[in-house]
């Protein structure tokens, strides 16, 4: 259902950390414009966890309205309460989008039936599409390739997953597992430089942050691999593999992509959510630095 390249777009604050929506509407259309396939709002790199329920209301209506059909609008209402999460998951759906992106529950380490009733009460509430969120490293919980599989067979609108592993084998068995039962279903890498070898074990594409700073980068990784075009893969592929390094200009990582996208972009103020702080001097330089190297220019 969702294929190519997706982006799981920051969210433009101002310096008082309120939403910026004429920053948002600038980049949205830089997105677009630049051949992103979809978008996703509030994700994690959208700092969902940092937003009040009435902040993610008012932006989802903001997204869906700008983004105006140009490209799939995808939802991230995943949370620590299941009934909010149940809640804003059918706000997106009244509201227009085309899916929601649901992270497994975090916090507690929950065994695989309390993670499976979670999502099955999730997709019996709602009739839009549910991409189901894997990201281990935050949530201390793999969504393994089995308890997908248990999902999929049972729930029709259960259509596709981000699989934030940074671990390649991992999404290869996911798309050989699941993919039997279900070949519409979408598998997408959550990492950045694993865009290829997704593609190539049969996966569907890639939804990953560096698309915030160089989505042209990655439009045209796409088209060079349709195209067979080796040299330019190689070219592409190099270029997100040297701005991986952004990640690990701050923690959280947000800043640190947020300075590069201003910096690529249209400038805006790369403000976070407390209780992550801004970027200091050193990793302001640091970003310069890596964005040089990889001659990643304004788009």
């Amino acid at each position: 259902m969702f294929k190519g390249v997706l982006s799981p777009i920051i969210t433009i604050l101002d310096e008082q950390g309120r939403i910026d929506f004429k920053g948002n509407e600038t980049h949205i259309n830089r997105l677009i414009d630049n051949g992103i396939n979809g978008i996703l709002f509030l994700g994690s790199i959208g700092e969902f966890f940092a937003l009040s329920m009435e902040e993610k209301k008012e932006f989802i209506k903001f997204a869906i309205k700008t983004v105006n059909k140009r490209v799939p609008v995808l939802i991230g209402t995943g949370g620590t309460v299941q009934a909010e999460v149940i809640e804003l998951t059918r706000f997106a759906e009244q509201a227009g989008a085309d899916a929601a992106v649901v992270i497994s529950p975090y916090y507690f380490k929950l065994n695989t039936e309390t993670i499976y009733q979670y999502y099955a009460s999730i997709a019996r509430s709602t009739s839009l599409p549910i991409v189901l969120y894997n990201f281990p490293d935050r949530t201390s919980y793999d969504l393994t390739p089995e308890l997908v599989l248990s999902l999929v067979k049972e729930f029709d609108n259960i259509v596709g997953i981000k699989d934030t592993v940074d671990n390649i084998s991992h999404t290869r068995k996911m798309i050989q597992l699941v993919k039997t039962e279900r070949p519409d279903f979408s598998v997408l890498s959550g990492f950045d430089e694993y865009l290829i070898p997704n593609l190539m074990a049969g996966g569907d594409g890639v939804l990953c942050g560096l698309t915030n700073i160089i989505p042209q980068v990655f439009a045209g990784l796409m088209n060079a691999y349709a195209a067979k075009d080796l040299d330019k893969v190689a070219v592409a592929q190099a270029k997100i593999s040297l701005l991986m390094n952004l990640y690990d200009v701050s923690q959280p990582f947000i800043a640190g992509i947020k300075g590069a996208a201003a910096a690529t972009g249209h400038p805006f103020v790369p403000a976070v959510k407390e209780p992550a702080t801004g970027l200091t001097t050193t990793q302001l330089q640091t970003i310069q630095e890596l964005l040089k190297k990889a001659e990643a220019t304004q788009s």
